[in-house]
């Protein structure tokens, strides 16, 4: 299943299970989404263009965290992982050995409990598209609305954006953020501060990239070039992605630390503020039979 890429090979999600399992144990046992999904790509060595390779044509998730959610779905449907209603992913027991684990009795297993569960014989579906099912409902819960929103950021001018950041900031609890992005300032957009316990204040730049593709090392390093002696600390916002070794620029020893936004967590940070996000409830009414049954 695994696909021949340049600079290496795609994985087929069932070659991710057990690393998936790996990961979970050295996150000490449970984990969120992204962080699992990083610890993979470490145990893996999946390099940069591997990581890049979109699921689809226009989504925010790349491949191979696509087959990173068939993996996780098929260990909790095997009973090794859990997952809780804040999006964090659990082991199910602490003491699993992995070298015990077979990633191929994992998938017959659960297969051979998807066809004994199927009630619906007029409608057969494969044991494959049973998940494929269940796994596309849980991303595009997740991925839908961040894609409309990363289409309707695409769109709008460089300066909405500048002002979108800035209020981001504000609301965050950032005081005096200005937009200062001019021509020949070593791509800075613009600065505030930000008070941690009412005590300790830091002067933050920032530094907004509007577009689909991914902020290299070597913008981050003339990004930090351009901070020098101005702020202590940098924050690079965007609506695409950072490569593996840009994040690494940005948390390297001995140079002043860059926190880094993507298109994902901006899409969670403008819905956790309410900014042109309104999330809606839907209730749902059960009637309990039993209940009346035992009156």
């Amino acid at each position: 299943m695994a696909r021949k890429k340049q600079n290496g090979i795609l994985p087929s999600f069932d070659e991710l299970i057990i690393p998936t399992v790996k990961a979970l144990i050295e996150l000490g046992g449970s984990g969120t989404i992204e962080e699992i999904n990083s610890k993979v790509y470490e145990i893996a060595e999946l390099t940069d263009e591997i990581l890049l390779i979109p699921h689809g044509e226009e989504g925010t998730m790349n491949e191979i965290d696509y087959r990173l959610a068939w993996s996780k779905t098929y260990l909790k449907k095997f009973g090794l992982v859990d997952n809780s209603s804040r999006g964090v992913w659990s082991l199910s027991k602490s003491d699993i050995d992995v070298s015990e684990l077979d990633y191929t009795e994992i998938v017959k297993k659960v297969r051979e409990q998807n066809k004994s569960t199927n009630t619906k014989p007029k409608v057969p579906k494969t044991e494959t598209q049973q998940i494929d099912e269940e796994i596309t409902d849980e991303v595009n819960e997740t991925e839908e609305w961040k894609d409309k929103l990363l289409n309707v950021l695409y769109n709008i001018s460089p300066a909405a954006f500048e002002r979108l950041a800035q209020r981001i900031l504000r609301e965050s609890g950032f005081s005096q953020v200005e937009v200062t992005g001019k021509v020949g300032d070593g791509g800075i957009d613009g600065k505030g501060i930000v008070r941690v316990s009412g005590l300790l204040s830091f002067h933050v730049i920032f530094q907004c990239k509007r577009y689909k593709g991914s902020v290299s090392p070597s913008q981050i390093r003339d990004f930090r070039g351009a901070m020098q002696g101005r702020a202590d600390k940098g924050l690079v916002i965007t609506t695409g992605s950072f490569t593996r070794e840009a994040i690494k620029e940005a948390t390297r020893d001995g140079a002043p630390p860059i926190d880094l936004i993507d298109g994902e967590l901006l899409c969670e940070k403008l819905k956790e503020l309410k900014l042109g996000i309104e999330t809606k409830l839907t209730e749902t009414v059960e009637v309990k039979k039993d209940w009346f049954d035992k009156l």
